[in-house]
């Protein structure tokens, strides 16, 4: 059996990333390595992030540790909130606010092309760090469907699929297409080479 951590405790990433691992392998958060302090993210990439968090496990905690950081990037917002999505309506992170602020910022745009960037960065007990990354492009609606998901979900439509926002589509539609699952799947295929 594989075990992996990844730098994370948020409940919903872990539960997007499960269903995607194959037999074998098993994924740890940092509460089970007894990991309880908050991970360095002052990075200006998505990329950047991603390394920091992974590396900062790996050091201190001597495990593989994959991290992931994720960004909203929209067309008319010349490809904000980006790097700062979790914080786009300040450091108490809540989901809520920024949507809220995303929507009033793109109140009478034309243009509400967007695109989800995920970043994965797997460090290994070697000292490598690899990335992989994976994105779905979309757009964003006029105002929040769907009780699933969380984060931007509500009022992000990727443009694969038949109109319903990522918070209307169950956990297995949304992994079929979304930006972190594909992200996850080059660190899988990087992985089942070895």
């Amino acid at each position: 059996m594989t075990k992996l951590c990844f730098a994370s405790n948020n409940e919903h990433k872990l539960d997007e990333i499960r269903p995607l691992l194959p037999a074998g392998f098993t994924l740890l958060s940092l509460a089970d390595i007894g990991c309880h302090e908050e991970l360095p993210e002052t990075q200006d990439t998505l990329a950047g992030n991603a390394r920091q968090k992974a590396e900062y496990v790996r050091q201190r905690y001597g495990v593989d540790c994959f991290a992931d950081d994720t960004g909203l990037e929209v067309t008319a917002l010349n490809g904000e909130p980006g790097v700062y999505s979790a914080r786009y309506a300040g450091p108490q992170r809540l989901a809520a606010d920024n949507v809220a602020k995303l929507l009033q910022e793109l109140a009478g745009a034309a243009d509400r092309s967007a695109r989800f960037r995920t970043v994965v960065a797997l460090a290994r007990a070697d000292g490598a760090t690899h990335e992989f990354a994976g994105e779905v492009a979309g757009h964003i609606t006029e105002d929040g469907r769907g009780a699933g998901g969380f984060g931007y979900d509500p009022v992000f439509a990727p443009a694969e699929g038949d109109g319903r926002t990522f918070a209307e589509m169950s956990g297995a539609e949304k992994n079929r297409i979304s930006h972190r699952a594909r992200a996850v799947a080059g660190l899988l295929a990087f992985l089942s080479t070895e």
